[in-house]
């Protein structure tokens, strides 16, 4: 009997929660578009961050700290108990940069109406639930420069994950999916120094950085042979020199390594370093081989997560295809994976358009989007509820994410999710 009260109760709560986002779907399509129509870079989302606090402090059930350790990041906090101890903080992520020349073509406005739109569902469906056996707090995040920099990696440094006990995001793509790992990512900037001298009248008293640069370029083509399939590097020469007759007497190379695991990630990286080293001896040249933003992790697995998510999905009618072998897309939502058990679905926009398109970004702004972005919200909700009303399913979270860590080979006990240039 008291199971079926149990039941019950949830049903109730998420029924709640679905009304509670309804009601304000209007709100919520009015902060999308206002993020999506005004496109800010990482780092620098001055207005996206602004609308998101005056769209939390309306409601002053929140309380909003502006600016939260990041210039461009936010917290909102609701507290079913009022600071008693022992609550368990369910964390959800709003991003809101925007892409260089193509603004929101990732669709990170969607992404940031649906943790809001999550949040208030969840709060809706506690607020009046005084009797829970465990008591409960909501935070919201506003997570700046995911697609440059990794805000949410200097945010985990900066202490604000400490008392999360769950973490829950979405992001939009061409289908729904409960979980993709993504992939590990390091940007590494090469910088070769030579001397400069006329290309014609005496070039052997030249070093020729072009040279190191083009023999770098052609070194890593060599070394994707002997790569495994799923290892990637991509790079671009950004500075070549300044004129034909001038022997360039510096050139700069920007390179992403990616590996499924973050632990290979390394020794793609002593692998690439060779390469770069190896075209400065050729050369001549001196070579300055740097790591200027954070690294991405690959997403732990949590699969009591993904299915509850998946079920809740399922019951507001949203399809899970096949999913997809590999994913080779990164987050730094992959460096929280390590510090707080969470989720990270992609969902279907009523788009076939690509992410990091032209097309992509004009869906991610219109309309029809927004039934899939609040479905997606309700189902992040529902599945909080879930683990929030019972025990068993929150100590299957936990174990669920202590295995994980273990199986990646990096038992992370602290908050240092970044690797660093050796």
């Amino acid at each position: 009997m008291a199971q079926q009260q149990q039941q019950q109760q949830q049903q109730q709560m998420k029924h709640a929660l679905q009304q509670c986002i309804d009601a304000q779907k209007d709100e919520l399509h009015s902060l999308s578009r206002d993020i999506w129509s005004n496109p800010e870079l990482a780092g620098n989302e001055t207005q996206a961050h602004d609308r998101l606090v005056r769209f939390f402090s309306r409601d002053k059930t929140w309380t909003v700290d502006s600016h939260y350790k990041l210039p461009t990041a936010f917290r909102a906090v609701w507290d079913l108990v009022g600071g008693r101890e022992g609550a368990l903080n369910v964390g959800f992520l709003c991003e809101y940069d925007a892409l260089p020349g193509i603004g929101h073509a990732c669709g990170h406005n969607l992404i940031a109406e649906v943790g809001a739109a999550a949040a208030l569902g969840l709060k809706a469906a506690f607020e009046n639930q005084s009797e829970l056996l465990q008591p409960v707090k909501i935070t919201v995040l506003g997570t700046p420069a995911e697609e440059a920099q990794g805000g949410k990696i200097d945010l985990i440094k900066a202490g604000a994950f400490a008392d999360m006990d769950l973490v829950f995001m979405a992001h939009p793509a061409q289908q729904d999916a409960p979980f993709l790992p993504g992939v590990a990512l390091a940007e590494v900037m090469v910088k070769y120094y030579g001397k400069a001298s006329h290309a014609s009248a005496y070039p052997w008293e030249g070093v020729n950085a072009l040279d190191a640069a083009v023999l770098a370029y052609s070194n890593l083509s060599a070394l994707r042979q002997q790569l495994k399939p799923e290892w990637r590097l991509h790079g671009i020469i950004k500075h070549g020199g300044e004129k034909p007759n001038i022997i360039p007497a510096y050139t700069e190379l920007e390179y992403y390594l990616r590996t499924p695991l973050v632990k290979d990630l390394f020794d793609l990286k002593a692998k690439a370093e060779a390469c770069f080293r190896a075209a400065a001896i050729a050369t001549g040249c001196q070579v300055e081989i740097n790591y200027p933003y954070n690294s991405y992790y690959n997403i732990l697995p949590i699969a009591t997560l993904a299915n509850l998510y998946k079920n809740n999905g399922e019951a507001l009618g949203i399809q899970f295809p096949e999913q997809p072998n590999n994913f080779s897309g990164s987050t730094d939502f992959g460096n929280v994976s390590y510090v707080v058990p969470g989720i990270h679905p992609f969902f279907y926009i009523c788009t076939d358009a690509l992410n990091h398109t032209e097309e992509y970004a004009v869906a991610a702004g219109a309309k029809k989007a927004q039934l899939y972005t609040l479905r997606t919200a309700k189902a992040l909700a529902m599945t909080a509820v879930d683990v929030v009303c019972s025990p068993d399913l929150l100590r299957k979270v936990r174990e669920d994410f202590s295995q994980a860590k273990l199986k990646q080979g990096k038992h992370l006990e602290d908050t240092d999710t970044s690797l660093t240039a050796p």
